[in-house]
């Protein structure tokens, strides 16, 4: 039976949100279409009947759909239909990911799936805030088991005051853009980028936040109030309380003495006789759960680790709780691209490349936000070998994307603007070696790279970690985290930023949420350990960007021309443009606002480019000399063009020093000569003189003087100019 048409109304930041239930997609366990200003979201939660077999962990889904007609778009595909997620909207879904998974039961194996499909939008609403929502109150009002709800907004910092869910306009002037989700009492959630805020304004940022959550969740409860289904009871996938005792009893001395290391590989290999020990002492006791044991020995490191840490401050590889492992940085460790750096932290390294291109190279984007391209790109990529482990590489995950795009952002406050550095940059950072943190090495890595390319980022970015265990009222928190520590511990808090502030801010939690002390701390601890990275490591490498490009890397030049002279540089069909290219072997990209880049691997090369397209767009300055080619011949004189295009006429009397009985005496198409620009003439042509140029280039005396004037207007003949009489000269 469908259920009832119900509508709940409030407000979020001054504009209307209504949650419609009882209307769309009613056979999913939980749905609502959320109308926020005129941004509309469908969001359904579902869940299989039974457990998924053969899991160790919580399989959910969920997916942030972007339909092009929310914006009034036809996709650019062949096939004018949307296709793989986007990289924005596998961002999105993680950001509605993290908050909701650690609210399902720990010990639950049922599929869940979430989908947010994105109807329609509006500019001023953001429609990732209002799929987080949706989402929460669809699992609110489900009978999927669920311990929230949870609310999410966006801060902005505009003119020095801090803004819930900014309008476009706002984000565009904002000094920050951080996403913060929050449970009734926890903030559950943080993602920011930030233009260097130092940490106390983060810090009130973040309470800002989390302070308007906190209405909304009344909000949602209210609606689960009225129309909530009562909780389901999925079975439980954990091993017994006494099968794990028996496992601990067995095996605990032993995983001690193997986890009491720094080196990863050696501590692999100590666990795997603590597995078979395991197995063949127990699979004949609990023949039908031999899979559970496994669950055993995770949950066994697991108590062993975090008993270390809370009782006796004592890390898995020995170093102190605010202490980092051994920190490398090199840089120019490839020969032919145009800037290389490696970071190391313990057994975590990471190679980050970077590459110049043109200004037509940007990516371009197909999406329903107003951003339709960057220059500046950022890849990661984590391969199986980085790990020990043989697997087929199949592109990026939504891992890959995620720290990759966390990188981007961290870098992003501190990247030239396209008018100091007129360059599409593109950096990849490979995960060589993983062992925790690969993300923020990454950021490390990538400021080498950039300042050892010569790219003249205003400050240098590092990025670190810091972890998080609790245990009732108890927490601890640890720096540099390494694959352990986060795997057993509560949170994985990334923060990247330069001496002066935060840029990136990441959290993953496994707990409901953090409290402000608990924010504080990680924030204090996390602004100590860059800079300790950027003084000790990071500037004794590469103190600045380097002042001059790899040879390898394109040299580009940039100018500003009329718009309305845009059509004289391209020429008919193209092929004014196309000859500067071939002559002066470079690229040329013109935008709309009369932006000119021209990139060439030669400078020299582009400084021709660019005097051609100057002399194209502004009129010759008199007295200046040009080199030309002559491309016609008459009795009267030759035509020499000076740019592609840009043609004037050389009078016979100003061809040589000498008299000059006829033009090809001196001249012949195809020529190559100098010329200087004379006065034009009543009619505004171009006149051009060789003999002035060669007086003043090369000192030649001329045998007598000539006028400089302007040729005099001519008669046409059959269609053409009619030559001068002798006695005109």
């Amino acid at each position: 039976m469908f259920n009832e048409f119900r509508k709940f109304e409030t407000t979020l930041a001054g504009r209307p949100l209504v949650v419609e239930t009882g209307k769309m997609a009613q056979l999913a366990n939980g749905a609502v279409l959320v109308r926020y200003g005129e941004t509309e979201v469908l969001c359904t939660a579902t869940m299989a009947d039974k457990p998924r077999e053969g899991v160790d962990f919580f399989p959910m889904s969920v997916d942030f759909e972007e339909k092009l007609y929310s914006v009034g778009k036809i996709p650019g595909s062949y096939q004018r239909r949307e296709g793989k997620a986007s990289e924005k909207a596998t961002l999105c879904s993680r950001v509605i990911d993290r908050p909701i998974r650690p609210l399902f039961p720990k010990d639950m194996r049922n599929d869940v799936g979430i989908v947010a499909t994105v109807m329609s939008v509006d500019p001023d609403c953001l429609p990732e805030i209002t799929a987080m929502i949706g989402v929460s109150i669809a699992l609110s009002i489900s009978s999927i088991p669920w311990e929230g709800p949870i609310s999410g907004v966006s801060v902005g910092l505009v003119d020095g005051k801090f803004v819930i869910n900014p309008t476009a306009e706002e984000r565009e002037r904002s000094e920050m853009a951080a996403t913060v989700a929050s449970t009734s009492d926890l903030v559950a959630m943080i993602e920011a980028g930030a233009n260097e805020v130092d940490n106390d304004t983060m810090y009130d940022a973040i309470m800002f936040a989390h302070a308007e959550n906190q209405k909304i969740v009344e909000f949602i409860k209210g609606i689960q109030a009225q129309i909530g289904k009562e909780k389901v009871t999925c079975p439980s996938c954990d091993p017994s309380e006494e099968m794990f005792e028996a496992v601990k009893e067995f095996a605990i001395d032993d995983v001690r003495v193997a986890l009491d290391t720094d080196d990863k590989r050696i501590r692999d290999e100590r666990l795997l006789p603590i597995y078979d020990a395991v197995h063949a002492k127990f699979d004949e006791v609990y023949p039908e759960e031999t899979a559970k044991l496994d669950d055993c020995l995770y949950k066994l490191q697991k108590f062993v680790v975090r008993r270390w840490l809370l009782d006796d401050n004592k890390r898995v590889d020995g170093r102190g709780i605010n202490d980092m492992r051994p920190l490398d940085a090199q840089i120019d460790l490839l020969s032919r691209v145009h800037g290389s750096g490696m970071f190391t932290r313990g057994q975590t390294q990471v190679l980050t490349v970077t590459t110049l291109g043109t200004i037509g190279e940007a990516q371009t984007l197909d999406g329903i936000d107003e951003e339709e391209s960057k220059r500046y790109i950022h890849h990661y990529n984590f391969p199986s070998y980085s790990v020990g482990e043989t697997k087929p590489s199949r592109g990026p995950g939504r891992r890959e994307i995620g720290h990759g795009a966390l990188a981007e952002r961290a870098l992003v406050p501190v990247i030239p603007s396209v008018e100091e550095f007129p360059y599409t940059i593109r950096l990849v950072s490979e995960v060589l070696s993983s062992n925790g943190s690969t993300s923020q090495a990454s950021i490390c890595g990538s400021t080498l790279s950039l300042m050892a390319a010569g790219v003249p980022i205003k400050a240098p970015v590092a990025g670190i970690s810091c972890g998080l265990i609790t245990e009732g009222d108890r927490f601890m928190t640890m720096v540099d985290i390494q694959g352990l520590e986060d795997f057993y511990g509560d949170m994985d808090f990334k923060v990247a930023g330069t001496k002066k502030g935060i840029t990136a801010i990441q959290m993953d939690l496994k707990v409901h949420g953090l409290t402000p002390a608990i924010i504080r701390e990680a924030l204090t601890k996390t602004y100590d350990a860059r800079c300790k990275i950027l003084d000790e490591v990071m500037l004794p490498c590469i103190a600045e960007p380097r002042a001059e490009l790899s040879k390898y890397a394109p040299k580009m030049l940039s100018t500003k021309i009329d718009p309305e002279k845009i059509g004289d540089v391209i020429g008919k069909q193209g092929k004014v443009i196309q000859k500067i290219c071939a002559e002066c072997n470079c690229k040329i990209d013109i935008e709309d606002d009369g932006s000119v880049f021209i990139s060439s691997t030669d400078i020299d090369d582009a400084n021709k480019a660019l005097t051609m397209i100057e002399t194209i767009v502004n009129d010759p300055e008199e007295g200046a000399i040009y080199k030309g080619v002559v491309t016609r011949l008459m009795s009267f004189g030759a035509f020499v063009e000076i740019a592609p295009g840009r043609e004037g006429m050389v009078h016979i009397s100003h061809l040589d020093v000498k008299r000059t009985e006829k033009v090809e005496d001196v001249v012949n198409v195809g020529d190559e000569i100098i010329v200087q620009v004379l006065p034009t003439d009543e009619q505004g042509r171009l006149n051009l003189s060789r003999r002035n140029a060669l007086i003043a280039v090369e000192g030649l005396t001329p045998e007598n003087e000539l006028s400089d004037a302007p040729r005099k207007p001519r008669k046409d003949f059959k269609g053409g100019n009619r030559g001068p009489r002798r006695n005109d000269r």
